[in-house]
């Protein structure tokens, strides 16, 4: 079986390529929690409740859930660069636009313009990682080290968006991605060869939309539940009408010759598993760190500077150990690493319910570091996993796929704990109570995935392989001997 086509081919081209994905993936994850630190003072400028929040986060965080699918079979298709390319310039202007938005309804609109480019960029980004490393080993540690330079991002946005948001206010968070985005579309034009599948399918047009449908009404009916009531004709109704598109949609999957979701890469255990967890992973981490920076503001009194210095061990712990978890899930398996990491997380998270107002910082930091330490375990061999299961010829479609799982529980997550939130203070309760019981679920269901998890492989693969690299690489090879018969 034919390796593909190295993207770039030399060791200085793929240092380059490294270094223009990992800054376009540290560009959308910066995004992601730098926005998180500037809640505090767009609910103030901006006069709006919690529900505004939710949306201000949620609107990205859907459009990204809603089209990383169709972002990877693009990638697959018309070109790894061009699609990352183009991700990357909208990306960039609706930065620029959101910078500029006079009201929530128009900041929401500008995050789902950035949403639309970070679902172009983010599975394009990985995809031509993932062609310049054909080699499996090679490429368990080239995703390892791009989850982690890239995390940076993670780190970087709590500071960054204390410090901007207390100096200049909540618009200079999104002014900070301009220059970065105008160095990507100068060194991506420059460094990146174009790469992509020619086997990939035509673009899954009924699927596409039913997906959006399904998922952007279901996402609708649990931010607006607790602001309308969950009895409610549209809360109720949206929720019927989510479940019966999303059903119709795996009915058409099933039956159309190519579709945007292939329901036969879920037989893969490996595969099927992984997207399962990540589902959990971006729950739990989206939803537990939307209220990070509204709990040391709201509840222990926090300046926006001090509570996004205060949040940064969670995202620090992360950048430092996600470059070693890939290595950690090739050398021991992927079981006990993602296990061990979904079981901190999950105790990191249930201690962080304990926390209250009068806690000092003292007996918070470690949580945070135990939290981000077991997220870190799970992202990187959750993505190289579902990656491997498949192949390097599918990457786009296959990070597509894990990328979406992630957002769309961190729409869960954002949604979810957000109605425990503001539920608890309609029935009287304050909102550190409120957020204890979010931290709370959150712990607990990440704690009962990890059993899960755990027990589920051990049941569904009674033979583990002997070598404790071929966790990683047997997908590879299980398929490569299927293919040649």
């Amino acid at each position: 079986m034919g390796a593909p086509p190295v993207a770039g081919g030399s060791r200085t081209n793929r240092t380059a390529l490294l270094a223009v994905t990992c800054l376009g993936q540290f560009m959308v994850l910066l995004d992601n929690t730098i926005v998180g630190a500037a809640l505090p003072d767009m609910q103030q400028r901006l006069h709006t409740q919690l529900t505004g929040l939710q949306w201000i986060v949620d609107a990205y965080v859907l459009l990204v859930a809603m089209l990383l699918l169709s972002g990877g079979v693009f990638a697959d298709r018309f070109g790894r660069k061009r699609v990352f390319l183009t991700g990357v310039a909208v990306f960039t202007v609706a930065s620029g636009l959101c910078a500029v938005a006079p009201s929530v309804g128009w900041l929401v609109a500008g995050r789902a313009l950035q949403g639309i480019g970070a679902a172009l960029l983010s599975p394009a980004s990985l995809a031509l990682l993932v062609s310049a490393y054909p080699v499996a080993q090679e490429r368990v540690k080239a995703i390892g080290l791009w989850a982690g330079l890239s995390g940076i991002g993670l780190a970087a946005g709590p500071v960054a968006g204390g410090v901007l948001a207390d100096s200049f206010g909540w618009p200079a968070i999104f002014l900070v991605n301009l220059p970065v985005g105008v160095v990507l579309l100068v060194a991506g034009a420059r460094a990146l060869a174009e790469s992509r599948n020619p086997g990939a399918p035509a673009i899954d047009v009924p699927g596409t939309v039913l997906s959006v449908l399904g998922v952007g009404v279901l996402t609708y009916g649990l931010i607006e539940g607790g602001a309308q009531g969950w009895t409610s004709p549209v809360i109720l109704g949206s929720f019927a009408v989510g479940a019966v598109v999303l059903a119709v949609f795996v009915a058409v999957e099933r039956r159309r010759p190519a579709p945007m979701l292939p329901l036969r890469l879920f037989r893969e255990r490996l595969f099927s598993v992984s997207n399962t967890a990540m589902v959990v992973v971006g729950f739990a981490l989206m939803g537990s760190s939307f209220f990070f920076s509204q709990f040391f503001v709201y509840v222990q009194g926090s300046s926006l500077l001090a509570a996004g210095l205060q949040t940064l061990p969670s995202t620090l712990a992360m950048v430092v150990v996600s470059p070693f978890a890939g290595r950690a899930a090739a050398r021991y398996g992927f079981r006990v690493v993602v296990t061990a990491g979904l079981a901190l997380a999950g105790l990191g998270l249930l201690t962080l319910g304990a926390v209250h107002a009068d806690t000092g910082y003292g007996n918070v930091w470690w949580r945070l570091v135990v939290t981000g330490i077991g997220f870190a375990l799970t992202l990187s061999p959750l993505t190289g996993a579902a990656v491997l299961a498949v192949g390097p010829q599918e990457g786009g479609l296959a990070s597509g796929i894990s990328s979406t799982t992630r957002q769309i529980g961190a729409v869960l997550g954002v949604a979810v704990l957000g109605a425990i939130v503001r539920t608890g203070q309609s029935g009287g309760a304050s909102f550190e109570s409120g957020l204890t019981r979010a931290f709370v679920v959150a712990g607990a269901v990440t704690v009962a995935t990890a059993v899960f998890t755990g027990l589920w492989l051990t049941r569904s693969a009674p033979t583990e392989p002997t070598d404790k690299t071929a966790d990683a690489e047997r997908p590879v090879r299980e398929r490569e001997l299927h293919h040649n018969g």
